[in-house]
């Protein structure tokens, strides 16, 4: 939560580079709350997940004011935002916005919500923002839900290690049913990898696109979407599946195993 009479920093990202019209228009809304800094990729770096760039140095560029870009990943561009380009800690982190929609599995490679991840395991209330649908997309209508979702959590904050996951449909503010709070479904793709020929005849695999299949409950994130509501999922790093870990305990307790091949 911020601190009375100081206006809050805000930290702005995505995984579609600096110059993505999603981003222009999240920092529109986003300067009207408080002060921006703009931390982006160079390049586009969709499904980059949450991984950091390790083999080689970073280069940090200031373009604009308080706009840089970095040569990395979306992941790399919070860490060394909050490490060393800002002077002082970020009072919250927003990813986006992502044009197309983060729903289900599509999280685990999200370059979006990982940088908004990263931003809540450094101790940041965190957003990642995408706009389901197609082209043409209606970033001033996410752009105004980030904003007002944004004001919400700096007035109240967020649980623990959790980044709320927001996903809005491609629709006029005025055409939006409300607001579920859901949880991460399910979504998968039929026939997501093409195989294609070079010229030259060799072969070689695409991997995108596909036939979405969707978890139809009523409580997803997709099926809010399908409805007509803005989804707002609270996901957190902790992989554990704590109901088969106390399953395990219970069942495999005392549980001597045969001796491995090697010993």
């Amino acid at each position: 939560m911020t601190t009375a009479g100081s206006p809050p920093l805000i930290l702005l990202t995505n995984d579609d580079g600096a110059g993505h019209p999603g981003l222009a228009a999240l920092a529109a809304a986003m300067g009207k709350i408080g002060p921006t800094v703009t931390i982006a990729p160079e390049q586009d770096n969709s499904a980059a997940s949450h991984s950091l760039t390790m083999h080689r140095p970073l280069r940090v560029t200031r373009t604009n004011g308080r706009v840089y870009t970095v040569n990395g990943t979306p992941t790399d561009c919070v860490t060394v935002g909050v490490g060393k380009i800002l002077e002082q800690k970020p009072t919250l982190v927003v990813s986006g916005i992502n044009p197309g929609a983060n729903l289900g599995d599509d999280v685990n490679y999200s370059g979006t919500v990982a940088a908004a991840v990263e931003g809540a395991m450094l101790g940041i209330p965190s957003l990642a923002v995408s706009i389901a649908g197609q082209k043409p997309f209606r970033f001033e209508t996410a752009a105004t839900v980030a904003a007002r979702l944004a004001q919400r959590v700096l007035a109240e904050g967020l649980p623990r290690d959790t980044v709320l996951n927001i996903n809005v449909p491609n629709l006029a503010l005025t055409e939006i049913k409300g607001l579920r709070f859901t949880r991460q479904g399910r979504r998968t793709y039929d026939s997501a990898i093409k195989q294609v020929f070079d010229p030259w005849g060799r072969e070689h695999f695409w991997i995108g696109g596909g036939t979405p299949i969707w978890d139809e409950a009523a409580d997803t994130d997709s099926q809010a979407l399908i409805d007509g509501f803005i989804s707002a999922t609270p996901i957190h790093f902790d992989l554990t599946n704590h109901r088969a870990l106390a399953a395990l305990q219970k069942k495999w307790q005392g549980i001597e195993l045969d001796p491995l091949p090697f010993e």
